[in-house]
């Protein structure tokens, strides 16, 4: 076996690892989606709609949102496990076997929960966006010690404060148009793309804003939808954060 072929085993085998690492996780998404989806102020849902409890691992927040009476709730199992392993798996053909993409794959399970979340009830919970606000850019700078990081630590650090200033400026400039849980998950994402540098940090903002607008224009077009329906940013500023990522991992 020359090589190449050895490199070209090794990146098959990374790509299935997390691949795999995608499906399991995604697998174990529902239920805490459907648990952590209601308005603020309202404690996390412990019942299905009918009063039956939600059991399962984790106490109750791991696994498919099902109960006694055999109905599922939230989101779909397999579209979370799928949408989940497609991303781990883009973004270890992309990353390689850089330091840095352990911490990737780390957050994406919460990130397709955040956008589970904020597509269902247009909220992107406390419980989730603080933490990772720490718990981004700490592992980044476990990465950035390690020889091969494609990334900084300092520029990660930056970035996220940049972001989150712009985030808060926007929000006390036009609250309808960008929420405070917006707001409080900008730190992560701008971390994630700081880590690549300033023009990916920008890339990566705009295209979140680009692709909600899109989407907003296409809601308009169809008549789904009015100038004032609100529509929830998470998706698409998590979803431009990982067009920054896969942009940066190329590039540096």
């Amino acid at each position: 076996m020359t090589s190449t072929d050895r490199l070209r085993l090794v990146e098959t085998l990374l790509i299935t690892a997390a691949a795999v690492w995608g499906v399991g996780t995604g697998l174990l998404i529902p239920r805490a989606a459907y648990r952590l989806a209601l308005p603020p102020g309202e404690p996390w849902r412990t019942t299905c709609p009918a009063g039956h409890p939600l059991a399962g691992i984790g106490h109750g927040w791991l696994g498919r949102a099902s109960c006694a009476c055999g109905n599922g709730h939230g989101p779909s199992t397999p579209v979370t496990a799928a949408a989940a392993a497609a991303i781990c798996a883009a973004l270890a053909a992309a990353t390689g076997a850089r330091p840095e993409l352990m911490v990737w794959l780390l957050l994406v399970p919460a990130g397709v929960l955040l956008a589970a979340v904020d597509v269902a009830v247009h909220r992107l919970p406390d419980v989730l966006t603080l933490p990772l606000a720490v718990a981004t850019p700490v592992p980044l700078g476990g990465a950035a010690l390690l020889p091969g990081a494609g990334g900084s630590w300092t520029h990660a650090l930056l970035g996220a404060l940049a972001l989150t200033a712009c985030c808060v400026m926007l929000f006390l400039t036009h609250p309808r148009g960008l929420g405070f849980g917006d707001v409080k998950l900008a730190p992560a994402l701008g971390a994630v793309l700081g880590w690549y540098g300033w023009d990916i940090l920008i890339v990566g903002t705009f295209a979140g804003f680009l692709l909600s607008a899109l989407y907003g224009i296409g809601l308009l077009l169809t008549r789904r939808a009015g100038r004032t329906t609100a529509v929830p940013f998470g998706p698409f500023s998590l979803a431009g954060a990982l067009l920054g990522v896969l942009l940066g991992t190329c590039i540096r």
